[in-house]
């Protein structure tokens, strides 16, 4: 169950930014099993269950270990997330519902990083014909979550034959809704849950409908 977490959550992740080293590390390994990484398991798990009867669906919890491959000087990140996604090679081409934890506060919500040009072509050849079902859609999520849905978009971007279909073909990349909230009662407290939880329901039909265009 999660119970939340607390300032000495922040000041471990304040520390591993301070003191990224193995020996800071291996002296506060406990305090980030108790108060990091076993929490967000436990709201991971918590915020999956909606998710549990849908095939293909998977809940990733990321490491605190750098991977050795990427040569970063740091051997440690300073950030902890939880990723629900459909199970797939390369998640940043895909659609995902997601909460991070970093010195800074909370983030979460939907984000798309890196989607395939082809998936984005697919995208708009599907709201040119549907276009009604996709502007409804961000209507609905837009008043569910109370915010808008962002994107970087392409410099030179196509025009498509319905002018209300502008906005959403200038599309690129980082399509995303993320809210975020700073250290505090708020965030120490196990109704952060709730929170989460109401915001991904929210935009759970967003991304259902960006998972029609995996390629």
């Amino acid at each position: 169950m999660f119970t939340g977490f607390s300032a000495e959550t922040m000041d471990f992740l304040w520390g591993i930014r301070m003191n990224n080293n193995r020996d800071w590390f291996l002296a506060h390994k406990q305090q980030y099993v108790d108060t990091l990484y076993s929490p967000m398991k436990a709201l991971g798990a918590e915020l999956f269950q909606p998710f549990l009867d849908k095939p293909g669906t998977v809940l990733k919890v990321s490491r605190i270990y750098r991977d050795a491959r990427l040569h970063h000087p740091d051997p440690y990140k300073e950030s902890l997330w939880i990723c629900i996604r459909q199970d797939v090679q390369w998640w940043a081409e895909n659609p995902c519902l997601f909460f991070e934890l970093c010195p800074e506060g909370a983030s979460y919500g939907f984000f798309l990083w890196k989607p395939r040009t082809a998936s984005m072509e697919a995208f708009r050849r599907q709201i040119s014909a549907q276009p009604r079902e996709f502007l409804q859609l961000i209507r609905d999520t837009q008043r569910a979550v109370g915010m808008p849905v962002t994107a970087q978009c392409y410099k030179r971007p196509k025009v498509p034959q319905d002018p209300a279909l502008a906005p959403y073909f200038a599309w690129k990349e980082q399509i995303g809704c993320i809210r975020e909230e700073i250290p505090g009662p708020e965030l120490f407290s196990p109704a952060l849950k709730d929170r989460v939880a109401d915001h991904f329901a929210g935009l759970t039909p967003l991304y259902e409908y960006f998972n029609r265009f995996r390629v």
